[in-house]
């Protein structure tokens, strides 16, 4: 849809192309919730192309100057809608009860933040149970494999109960497969009842939403199970760093963006630390009598 719009505006004479055309593909574009960076980099190519053709004298005038203000950047705190401590735990028990073949799925998105491509795109290979990590390698996004979002691979901390019961699901895996005629067990860890990866769309709604609804919690997104676990790191005195590092977030900035509010008592220690080594009692100054 977007590249139609692109391709139906490009296609107009440059001179004829009209500060309202622009404003309205942008308003637009927000509408249908396409991110914010995704609408400035749209806006970005179309004003570098009107910026040459001015330069040039194609044009007589510029109408891509300053449309940045249409574009707000998404507050990353609002975004934020994580489960509490007795919440996940009700969560996991509800999928337990009703959805056991997608418990270890879950148990591993709240135990280590990783997105949804990225628990559907794991493999057994990725699992290091002697050293007690995942090395996350690709994303299964869109029908096919791709690299982590921020182009790089990395490693997150597995604990003792998400390496147990990952475990007995590659144990029991071998013994599905040989149940089912398989030929091979499927290189990945997550897979459907005919062995193949996981359909997003089915999750959320067949069993996510329903995990939920029989747990009597409120309606939460899957990504919100990653803000979780964030969530549940700070809160247990872990440094943003470290979350930055487990998360896969291109910068500390996007980490302080989005958790810094959640830091227990942080603004409480920020002003703290301006207090010297003076008396904190007014009246027991010198020449203060």
């Amino acid at each position: 849809m977007l590249r139609n719009h692109l391709v139906a505006l490009m296609e107009t004479p440059l001179d004829q192309i009209k500060r309202a055309d622009l404003k309205e593909l942008i308003s637009a574009k927000i509408k249908e919730g396409l991110a914010a960076k995704t609408v400035k980099n749209v806006k970005a190519i179309i004003s570098s192309i009107l910026s040459h053709a001015f330069e040039d004298e194609l044009i007589q005038a510029h109408p891509g100057l300053r449309l940045g203000k249409l574009v707000k950047d998404k507050d990353r705190k609002a975004d934020v809608n994580p489960l509490t401590r007795d919440e996940g735990r009700d969560f996991l028990e509800a999928v337990a009860n009703n959805y056991p073949r997608y418990y270890p799925f879950f148990l591993c998105a709240l135990r280590t933040g990783m997105r949804l491509g990225e628990l559907r795109g794991l493999k057994w290979e990725d699992i290091d149970f002697r050293e007690g990590f995942i090395e996350i390698k690709r994303s299964y996004t869109k029908g096919r494999f791709t690299t982590p979002k921020n182009g790089k691979s990395r490693r997150v901390d597995m604990n003792r109960q998400l390496s147990e019961t990952l475990k007995e699901l590659r144990t029991e895996r071998k013994a599905e497969a040989l149940a089912k005629g398989w030929k091979d067990v499927p290189e990945l860890v997550f897979v459907n009842e005919e062995g193949n990866v996981i359909h997003d769309v089915n999750l959320r709604k067949r069993v996510f939403n329903k995990a939920l609804e029989k747990a009597g919690m409120r309606r939460i997104r899957l990504h919100d199970l990653r803000h979780t676990f964030a969530s549940l790191l700070i809160q247990n005195g872990e440094s943003l760093a470290y979350v930055k590092d487990q998360l896969g977030h291109h910068s500390i900035q996007i980490t302080v963006d989005t958790y810094g509010h959640l830091v227990p008592g942080a603004n409480r220690q920020a002003v703290d630390r301006l207090d010297d080594d003076l008396s904190t009692t007014y009246g027991q100054k010198a020449g203060c009598r």
